[in-house]
């Protein structure tokens, strides 16, 4: 055995880095025997997973947080010990941690590594306090861990290795961040996410379920929750029409051999749902609809003069995804995507990109996202194997979508290694009210599903011309877009894509024949109303239409029935004043034909 110098790194990383040492040296002080696998620093703080003897739960939060405390303070250091991997299995299995002596085999399996580190906590008098198996790098003294810095957050569950037929583990989440102003600031925005949570704002607003006999990861969309689907489809599917594209429509299921040509069989079979038939025929669901709609292209011979060809479809996909990996809408094993495919001559492809662009463009603006980042998601040169085509194929393609942003003057960052296996992609970022980003609409060049399944035009000399298809998805996943869009509005939806965008409230049963009268004119202008009769006082219907989130709330009493006007209460803005019936209707139809992002009353 050496020691090692500890790694630079960089600074955040190992102040989170040393925190989960920290976390995981006090559990098991308090937890002896606690078995230790893995504890990486993350994007908000670091996680620890254990396989505890018996259960803990968040009451046990406050004495963990206070033993983390006493070993911050104690000023420990972290010294690095090389060691032979045979000397490093032994140490480890005599320490009783089955999950570390696996994780130097398969170092020693999959990286051919000869040597190995532990890092040991140095107490306060010299002694080993705690021991873990890692490669750094970390502070020099746990005292640079600010003692307000960090804050256990959540317990989940968690398979060794991401294997649900391996041990169940208990992992531990941390945020750190090196001031209490920051944590402070992060801990204000998850508040806020709480409230957010799309899981709660579906079921608070009737939008989605799910069903334990249907199954998890399969949502049901309610009334509310379809109109809204259907909504924001319509207008992805008008800013289509207007580019020159086509319905198509193709089955659920597929045999084999078309994910076999298109190489996705190779790479994802394993998270497919398989189908036999009785004649013994395997097919699958299908989890992606672009080897369907090849075949649609591809049941014609093409000319030059039929080309572009754009092919568009709100259908379902399905993926087999792990039980414990299922969240809400953000997760699921049936997904709709709102999905599109330009199969159309290499000149034609810079023209058919942009005019994608300027839907993302527009759809977005529409909805509340404003300008978006741009992430131009390329392959790994370090890792070719796991492409499709040619070095030079990719070359090409991804010169092509770098010229187009960079004429497009986009906000743009490149990302290698983030590329499709068989395609570079323009991938769009959007920041949410409470600063979170998310990847939303994507664009993909691709050069290699034409190339397996042939596919090519005749060109004006009679030759066949290569084609080149390109994948355009705008809300990409109708049920993860949504649980994005809910969050971004907190359930208060813009006027023109709310299920019920005006409530009527009458003050008394005398006042209800006006307010039918009302409601029956709003109907009549295609303005989705919803009746809150006098049998519940006033100020709980005013409240009921608050938890519904109803745009508008018109009240309706003497004196409006006698000024023929209405008292018009903004959900959102909370703001209350008094127009005319006329004045309201005008403005609100106007507003909702314009997919106004801002209601224009109160």
């Amino acid at each position: 055995m050496s020691e090692k110098k500890e790694p630079a790194g960089d600074a955040l990383h190992n102040l989170r880095h040393s925190l989960a040492h920290v976390l995981a040296q006090a559990v098991t002080k308090l937890w002896p025997g606690t078995k230790l696998t893995i504890g990486p620093p993350i994007d908000y703080g670091c996680y620890y997973d254990f396989l505890f003897e018996t259960p803990i739960s968040e009451e046990d939060f406050p004495k963990i947080e206070k033993e983390m405390k006493k070993i911050i303070h104690q000023g420990q250091t972290f010294r690095c010990d090389e060691l032979e991997a045979a000397d490093a299995k032994k140490f480890w299995k005599e320490q009783k941690q089955q999950f570390k002596v696996e994780l130097i085999e398969d170092l020693e399996k999959n990286e051919k590594v000869k040597t190995v580190t532990n890092y040991v906590n140095i107490g306060p008098k010299g002694e080993d306090a705690f021991t873990d198996l890692c490669r750094g790098g970390h502070v020099e003294n746990t005292k640079e861990i600010p003692i307000d810095g960090f804050k256990i957050m959540t317990l989940a569950g968690a398979y060794w290795r991401g294997d649900e037929k391996r041990e169940q583990l208990t992992r531990i989440y941390v945020a750190a961040f090196p001031s209490k102003a920051e944590l402070d600031e992060y801990l204000r925005i998850q508040e806020e996410a709480r409230k957010r949570d799309h899981r709660k704002l579906g079921k608070e607003l009737d939008l989605f379920t799910f069903s334990e006999l249907v199954g998890p990861g399969l949502p049901l969309w309610t009334p509310r929750g379809t109109l809204l689907r259907n909504l924001l489809d319509g207008y992805v599917w008008e800013l289509r029409s207007a580019k020159g594209y086509d319905r198509v429509t193709i089955p659920h299921i597929t045999k084999k051999e078309l994910y076999e040509t298109s190489g996705h069989w190779q790479k994802f079979q394993n998270d497919l749902f398989h189908v036999r038939t009785r004649e013994g025929h395997d097919f699958c669901m299908k989890p992606m609809n672009c080897p369907h709609h090849t075949q649609i292209f591809a049941s014609q011979q093409r000319s030059y003069r039929d080309m572009p060809q754009r092919y568009a479809e709100t259908t379902t996909c399905y993926r087999d995804e792990q039980t414990g990996e299922l969240h809400g809408l953000s997760r699921v094993r049936a997904f709709t995507q709102d999905d599109a495919h330009v199969f159309c001559r290499p000149a034609q492809a810079k023209e058919e990109i942009l005019k994608v662009w300027e839907i993302v463009d527009q759809f977005y603006a529409t909805v509340g996202f404003g300008k978006l980042r741009v992430r131009l998601s390329l392959h790994d040169p370090a890792n070719f194997e796991k492409y499709l085509g040619t070095p030079e194929m990719w070359k090409q393609a991804e010169s092509e979508l770098r010229s187009i942003a960079t004429d497009r003057k986009a906000d743009f960052f490149e990302s290698p290694g983030e590329a499709a296996f068989y395609g570079p992609k323009v991938d769009f970022i959007a920041k949410d009210s409470i600063g979170r980003e998310w990847q939303v609409a994507t664009i993909q060049l691709d050069i290699n599903m034409p190339e397996r399944f042939d596919l090519f035009c005749i060109d004006e000399k009679g030759n066949h011309e290569r084609c080149v298809m390109i994948h355009a998805a705008i809300m990409g996943s109708l049920e993860r877009f949504l649980s994005i869009f809910i969050e971004h509005h907190a359930g208060l939806f813009p006027l023109w894509v709310a299920p019920v965008q005006v409530g009527i409230i009458p003050v008394a049963g005398t006042h209800e024949d006006a307010a039918h009268a009302l409601e029956s004119q709003l109907k009549a202008q295609g303005i989705r109303t919803r009746f809150f009769g006098s049998e519940d006082s006033l100020g709980k219907r005013i409240r009921d239409g608050e938890m519904w989130k109803v745009p508008y709330l018109l009240v309706m009493g003497d004196k409006e029935i006698e000024a023929k006007s209405v008292t018009v209460r903004n959900v959102k803005t909370k703001k209350q004043v008094t127009v005319s019936i006329d004045e309201f209707v005008q403005k609100t139809v106007a507003d909702v034909t314009s997919r106004a992002l801002e209601a224009s009353i109160g």
